[in-house]
């Protein structure tokens, strides 16, 4: 780089400018974190007063036991979790003390599928009742339908008959006993504690991962043991990933009934997952996971802890989400409804973290890795393709191995993204505040891939360039959070029917230097999650 200067043409080092550029990124770092602290604290503070102030307005609220204060028990799927955890944590405890005594005499994939399977049917036989008879029904149809048309042409009828039942089972809510005569009415008194209908929106997922694994079984496989071990770094220091076991094909023998029973209803992972293929599953019957030691899966369930502890405190001083489903919220300030959004959005990671990763230490605990739901945390994540493979990652990964690879990859990108989040949507629930999550998502996807696609062709070659694509990124990624802040607030707390409440609140006069406030703020979050990427990417390296 060149510019005049008194007396002549003077140049600028490429490697100056470098320098500057790093010195200035180093420089910044520490005012990155303070305007972070400063951001949090006030959050915490607000979040706390306004909980103090209005619990006597808010719906859900429960005596707790910390300090005398109310325990926000708003949120129907987290109390009945919390309120479960005792029995729950009593079966966990008696699974797994039958399945080290079983194995300790040497039984196999073979052995220990029959030994799992009766004894997880005896929990689903808690948990649903009589029910249990719609899952075991329609499970063994779905077996034998993939024997027939499994290596065949018609394998797609698989999804036309797990579809089907996924949609049925909500619109008939189960089926009630009464609506085949009232002679069986009596029945439904004995539908168990857990609609089975809710948990069986994971086994459909297991249906079509059973079907599909058998489908490519005797099909070439394009996957390239040999170059992933060389480039795995679990593989390659003795240990097997996820990735290797969900792509090395399996033999026939492994596809039995007891197996495929097994898989479906393994207890563990019943209720919420996390997700986990065939392939691998059957995998660890024979070989139990190599990749976390003893005293991994005990610091685990330490980390565990500590998070649910972090929740009682959350949910005892901040009662977020109470104020979502009061309403009470609508009538705060711009800044208040922000608070709360960005509050609510985080207890809701905090729970499914809580529950999906009580399911995964059980089941690791009995030698079955599924992989981790939530690897990374809600607030290092600024783009939606980097927030949606590490919120529900588990389900992400089945979205990708049975949907959008066969439906054309990243060639159809466009057009695949708005499949896979209808079936997302349509999964989760029957409800058009879901569909319009999905839609939006899909909608704010758009720009994102045009911008990512442009980035990649954009070479930089300067440092100017440099320090210009380092605040694109960080403008994109304020953009990018305030978008799916919108999308998940709309799909999973205020649906369609609030979006106008929630733009007149911040597009009115007191709202705009709120607006400005959460994107600076944003901006600023999405700087430190660059810097945090980049220290990563360094220690790689080394």
């Amino acid at each position: 780089m060149k510019f005049l200067a008194i007396g002549g043409e003077c140049e600028i080092h490429p490697d100056f400018l470098g320098n500057m550029t790093s010195y200035w990124r180093r420089k910044e770092l520490p005012f990155l974190i303070l305007y972070a602290v400063a951001f949090y604290a006030i959050i915490i503070r607000r979040a706390v007063q306004l909980s103090r102030d209005h619990y006597n307005q808010l719906h859900g609220m429960r005596r707790g036991w910390i300090v005398h204060r109310l325990n926000d028990a708003s949120d129907a799927q987290w109390r009945n979790f919390r309120g479960n955890l005792p029995i729950l944590t009593l079966v966990f405890g008696i699974f797994t003390l039958l399945a080290t005594v079983f194995r300790t005499y040497g039984l196999k994939a073979k052995g220990m599928s029959i030994i799992w399977l009766f004894i997880s049917l005896a929990y689903l036989a808690y948990l649903h009742g009589v029910c249990i008879l719609y899952v075991l029904s329609i499970a063994s149809a779905n077996y034998f339908l993939v024997k027939i048309c499994g290596r065949t042409k018609y394998a797609f009828m698989l999804w036309i008959y797990n579809l089907a039942f996924l949609v049925c089972n909500r619109v008939y809510d189960g089926y009630p006993f009464s609506s085949f005569g009232e002679h069986w009415a009596y029945l439904d008194n004995y539908r168990g504690t857990f609609r089975w209908h809710i948990c069986f929106n994971f086994v459909v997922l297991r249906m079509l991962s059973f079907g599909y694994d058998y489908h490519w079984a005797d099909r070439s496989n394009r996957f390239d043991e040999e170059k992933h071990l060389q480039r795995c770094d679990n593989c390659s220091s003795g240990r097997t990933c996820y990735l290797l076991l969900q792509e090395r094909s399996l033999q026939d023998d492994k596809f039995s009934i007891t197996t495929y029973l097994c898989y479906l209803f393994y207890a563990p992972l019943y209720i919420a997952g996390p997700i986990i293929s065939f392939n691998a599953f059957a995998s660890q019957l024979d070989t139990p996971q190599k990749t976390y030691r003893l005293q991994d899966v005990v610091w685990y369930g330490f980390r565990w802890v500590f998070s649910l502890l972090l929740m009682e405190l959350m949910t005892h001083f901040s009662y977020f989400n109470a104020f979502a489903v009061s309403g009470m919220w609508r009538y705060l300030s711009p800044m208040d409804v922000f608070i709360i959004g960005y509050g609510v959005l985080n207890f809701m990671w905090l729970k499914f973290f809580l529950i999906w990763r009580y399911f995964r230490f059980w089941s690791l605990v009995n030698g079955i890795e599924p992989p981790e739901n939530m690897p990374r945390c809600i607030n290092n994540c600024y783009s939606l393709e980097t927030f949606w493979k590490n919120w529900h990652a588990s389900f992400n990964k089945w979205l990708v191995r049975y949907m959008y690879i066969p439906l054309g990859g990243s060639g159809r990108k466009l057009l695949n993204v708005w499949v896979v989040f209808t079936f997302v949507a349509i999964w989760h629930d029957l409800e058009w505040k879901l569909l319009s999550w999905a839609w939006l998502t899909c909608i704010f996807f758009i720009p994102e891939m045009i911008v990512k696609s442009t980035a990649n062709a954009f070479k930089v070659e300067s440092a100017f360039g440099e320090f210009f694509y380092y605040e694109l990124n960080a403008v994109a990624g304020a953009v990018t959070i305030t978008c799916l802040m919108v999308a998940n607030l709309v799909g999973f707390v205020i649906g369609p029917s609030g979006i106008n409440w929630l733009t007149s609140a911040f597009l009115q006069k007191e709202g705009l230097p709120v607006l400005f406030g959460m994107f600076v703020t944003f901006y600023v979050g999405t700087k430190l999650m660059l810097h945090i990427s980049d220290s990563k990417k360094r220690r790689h390296e080394k």
